[in-house]
């Protein structure tokens, strides 16, 4: 397996991965598919941070994407959705995708990495509460199930509310 930029051929491997990891019998459709189009589509997209894990065979099992947010009027990324085609899952595909997006993130320049997550599965990449670093979710119900990764670039002055792409408040 590697892992790698998404290309445009991507495309609809991407959300079929995408809409394979979310579905439920009670939402065969998942919101996070066509999320990840619309944020394709939006000034907030990054190309350099949406990547895919590339089975031996060529095929996409994994998928995860960063996008600009804001810690107040700071820029920082909001990471998700992070997906796993299911046959694949708990196979070591999602922790190579996030080392190498934090990592590419990190190597951009990039301070900080927030997410809407389980944080007995997203604390082993060094995520931790957002509010112990002083940024509140957009949505104080989230509590310790939004966190942040500062990166080589963060200040601890970076306090505030943090905002995702627009396309995260249309869900």
């Amino acid at each position: 397996m590697i892992v790698r930029r998404e290309t445009p051929a991507d495309v609809a491997d991407i959300r079929a991965v995408v809409a394979a990891a979310f579905a439920t019998p009670e939402t065969p459709e998942p919101i996070e598919a066509p999320l990840v189009d619309r944020l394709r589509a939006d000034a907030g997209w990054l190309p350099a941070l949406s990547m895919v894990a590339v089975a031996d065979g060529g095929e996409v099992v994994g998928h995860v994407v960063c996008t600009r947010g804001h810690v107040g009027d700071t820029p920082a990324l909001g990471l998700g959705p992070l997906s796993v085609r299911p046959d694949r899952q708990r196979q070591g595909v999602g922790l190579a995708l996030m080392h190498a997006v934090l990592g590419a993130a990190d190597a951009l320049g990039e301070p900080l990495v927030a997410l809407l997550g389980n944080p007995a599965y997203y604390g082993r990449y060094g995520f931790r509460a957002a509010t112990d670093h002083g940024v509140e979710p957009p949505d104080p119900a989230w509590g310790a199930y939004f966190q942040v990764r500062t990166l080589s670039a963060y200040r601890p002055s970076m306090k505030g509310g943090f905002r995702y792409a627009e396309p995260f408040d249309g869900l």
